[in-house]
């Protein structure tokens, strides 16, 4: 087997739809003796969540983490910020907010 054919999978993240948790495989579920790594299709049936105590179906699988979000026949719209991480996004935001106060506050220093 090649190197090239053996790649590390990326893991999928899943979140409680009532309350907001996110199961990361990478983290793993140290309340339920649950070892990083594990991906969510091979928790036990059984498993809840941490938070809330819901089942396992009430989990929406939102994908890896630190890919664009929203769907994907949707990223190719929007001037290409569809494209960006929810971090990137966050860094746009309010890199334009405090430049825009900056410009404001350096209107004070005209006569």
């Amino acid at each position: 087997m090649s190197e090239q054919a053996v790649e590390t999978q990326v893991l999928d993240r899943h979140e409680c739809r009532a309350c907001g948790y996110v199961y990361e495989p990478e983290k793993g579920d140290d309340s339920h003796n649950i070892a990083p790594g594990t991906p969510f299709a091979e928790l036990p049936i059984d498993w809840r969540c941490p938070v809330c105590t819901a089942k396992k179906t009430a989990f929406a699988n939102i994908g890896p983490a630190g890919t664009a979000s929203g769907f994907k026949e949707n990223l190719g719209y929007g001037l290409g910020v569809n494209k960006l991480t929810p971090a990137q996004k966050n860094i746009l935001i309010f890199g334009a907010l405090a430049l825009a106060f900056l410009f404001f506050i350096s209107l004070y220093g005209l006569q």
